[in-house]
């Protein structure tokens, strides 16, 4: 891997889409956790291949480019996000939810609702360290925040997971 990175530093187009698409299912999911959509997820994805290619130079150490794209993914999702809180809907479609039993109704409340109420930073940490396994410190580095404050952030987004999930009625 690292020899096609340093291959898509010196301008090699078909070594930057070699490695890129080893990663493009990872970017995708991780937009759509953030953008909740099929569309703005492909948005997305596709801007972090642009972002990518055009300043894959900026790259200083190559081991780390799937943590870089990562971090561009993040970016690129916050910025979808805020975006898309500018846009005023005329005519909001409502979604009906279909299956009446009690099990049903149980089930509906996932880990991408329990995400909603989590600050946008929130969300990068408890993604990075469950959905992708990073370390404090590799998260830390990533969001270039200190290791102390991606502590913080964790502990406080999982007090605020584990608080909805109870009020939901689903803590034991």
């Amino acid at each position: 891997m690292i020899r096609l990175v340093k291959k898509a530093q010196k301008g090699n187009d078909k070594a930057f889409l070699k490695l890129y698409q080893q990663f493009e299912e990872d970017i995708y999911r991780l937009a759509y956790v953030y953008v909740k959509n099929k569309d703005d997820a492909l948005d997305v994805v596709q801007e972090v291949a642009y972002q990518s290619f055009k300043k894959i130079d900026t790259l200083i150490t190559p081991e780390y480019f799937k943590t870089w794209l990562i971090k561009i993914t993040i970016n690129c999702a916050i910025n979808v996000i805020r975006k898309n809180k500018r846009v005023v809907l005329l005519k909001p479609d409502f979604e009906v939810l279909m299956g009446t039993e009690e099990e049903d109704l149980l089930l509906s409340i996932s880990l991408q609702e329990l995400m909603d109420f989590l600050q946008e930073d929130e969300k990068s940490v408890i993604l990075l360290r469950f959905y992708h396994d990073h370390t404090l410190k590799e998260i830390s580095e990533i969001l270039e925040i200190p290791l102390g404050t991606a502590k913080t952030v964790l502990y406080r987004a999982l007090n605020k997971l584990r608080k909805n999930y109870k009020e939901a009625g689903n803590y034991e």
